[in-house]
């Protein structure tokens, strides 16, 4: 599948905006709370594909954005406009041009960073956040950066994304094809390794191999056995679309890392509004362990297992996570 609805632009924020809507108008007298689908790294919101299709024929507004440096969306040259004031203002700026009140945030990876971020930076545009793998955490004790550093090393991809001279964004700029080959990948429990290195799921992270721009520089995906999530078509819309922007505007969210960790510091990091935690049974970047607790942060939570499902959940079990999300919808929301 690589239908999208229409894409449309919104001036949000400073930036120009591309953002793709379905589901009940906005002129609809039965419109409820609308639901904004927000992609990671390395996406675009043709990665909820699948989950718009499912939400807007459930009779549910949705809208999914191209995020800053991503896709149709503007890609500003400074790295601190990337960080999660920006970010989150871009929403609310999506909200207002769409007149819209308040909404339900959805968030994978990265965008999970986003959605709880709006929900503590602007709780009242905010009806409900979904975490897909990402969970809500206190704010780290010191700077994230110097805590992955001596947990990972040098060469774990965060630490390396903050070396100035963007040797990263060089690799994957010069292996866009190589990029989604190795990433969009389902995990194979029978197969080893799962990465180079790791031979179960149960691996401490600080044992888990992280220099993932090495990795793709050198991947052969011919001896890669993990299986494909993704068709030849619905790769090629991913590479079209970093063939055009790079990978430098997705990469400067995590080179404010320290940024936004100095910018929480006055922050109330509670979530008071329903919340939903995806899990993925399957993933080794967020594993399941990770939202343990998260209840201290979150009281109005639940939480969702995926089973025998990867890091790319929208890919590897759309039905399952659109399912979830309209039965959720449902009984929170109306």
């Amino acid at each position: 599948m690589t239908d999208m609805p229409t894409l449309q632009f919104a001036q949000v924020n400073g930036i120009k905006m591309g953002y793709y809507e379905a589901g009940v108008s906005a002129s609809s007298a039965a419109d409820k709370t609308p639901v904004v689908l927000c992609h990671g790294w390395p996406e675009i919101a043709f990665s909820w594909r699948h989950q718009i299709k499912a939400l807007s024929e459930a009779g549910i507004r949705v809208i999914a954005p191209d995020q800053r440096g991503y896709g149709s969306t503007d890609c500003p040259p400074r790295v601190e406009d990337y960080d999660l004031t920006h970010l989150t203002g871009d929403l609310v700026g999506l909200l207002d041009h769409l007149k819209i009140d308040k909404a339900i945030f959805v968030g994978h990876d990265w965008g999970g960073f986003v959605v709880w971020s709006m929900a503590m930076r602007h709780p009242t545009r905010v009806a409900g956040v979904v975490g897909v793998n990402t969970p809500h955490h206190p704010r780290p004790p010191i700077d994230p950066i110097e805590l992955f550093r001596k947990r990972f090393g040098s060469s774990m991809y965060i630490v390396q994304f903050q070396d100035p001279t963007r040797t990263a964004d060089n690799i994957f700029d010069t292996h866009i094809e190589q990029v989604f080959d190795f990433f969009m990948r389902r995990p194979d429990p029978r197969q080893k390794p799962i990465f180079p290195g790791v031979t179960s799921h149960d691996e401490q992270p600080s044992k888990l191999p992280l220099a993932f721009p090495q990795y793709v520089a050198g991947y052969d995906a011919s001896k890669d056995p993990r299986p494909k999530i993704l068709s030849e078509a619905e790769k090629k819309v991913f590479v079209d679309a970093f063939s055009k922007t790079g990978f430098t505007g997705g990469i400067n969210w995590y080179r404010n890392y320290s940024r936004n960790w100095a910018f929480d510091a006055d922050l109330d990091h509670t979530i008071r509004v329903p919340s939903l935690m995806i899990m993925a049974e399957l993933d080794v970047v967020l594993p399941p362990s990770d939202a343990d607790a998260m209840e201290t942060l979150v009281p109005d939570l639940e939480k969702y297992l995926v089973k025998d499902c990867g890091h790319w959940t929208q890919h590897e079990k759309p039905d399952e996570l659109g399912r979830k999300l309209i039965e959720w919808y449902q009984r929170r929301f109306g």
